[in-house]
């Protein structure tokens, strides 16, 4: 009989596989400015982390006391356990990094959005001004009270 914590870590495993998959996915769409498409690359990994979440309800007691759970476990069941928290803990930090990269990467963006605007709107003051300066300021001839 399969223990139901060590179901739970496989399934948790296959989980942040998935999320690791979506992630690159996700870089993929950052890349591009493939806006729609993150939109549902971001969807699908929140029903994935949803699941994730009801796993972790289950597994989370015996994560408060790992050491006496796994000395309760047979040895085969025991190793099983501990890699799967493991590959867990790596596919985890993977995902995070990446997260982290894809951050940095729209803030760079919105970074150089912002640079862009100002640039647009200073050359639009200086015109506006050099106009001013070499032709003095119009008086409009059209009487607006009428």
């Amino acid at each position: 009989m399969q223990d139901p914590i060590i179901t739970a870590l496989q399934e948790q495993v296959g989980c942040y596989q998935r999320l690791a998959k979506l992630a690159e996915l996700q870089h993929e769409h950052v890349q591009q400015s493939a806006t729609e498409a993150l939109l549902e690359v971001l969807t699908r990994r929140q029903e994935v982390l949803n699941h994730v979440s009801r796993l972790e309800q289950i597994i989370v007691v015996a994560k408060k006391r790992w050491g006496d759970y796994v000395t309760g476990l047979r040895s085969d069941q025991r190793i099983q356990a501990e890699k799967l928290l493991a590959e867990t803990k790596r596919l985890l930090e993977e995902i995070t990094t990446a997260d982290r990269n894809d951050a940095l990467i729209l803030q760079q963006r919105k970074l150089n959005l912002g640079k862009q605007i100002n640039q647009h709107t200073t050359a639009r003051l200086v015109n506006r001004n050099y106009a001013t300066a070499a032709y003095g300021t119009t008086v409009s001839r059209m009487d607006v009270k009428q």
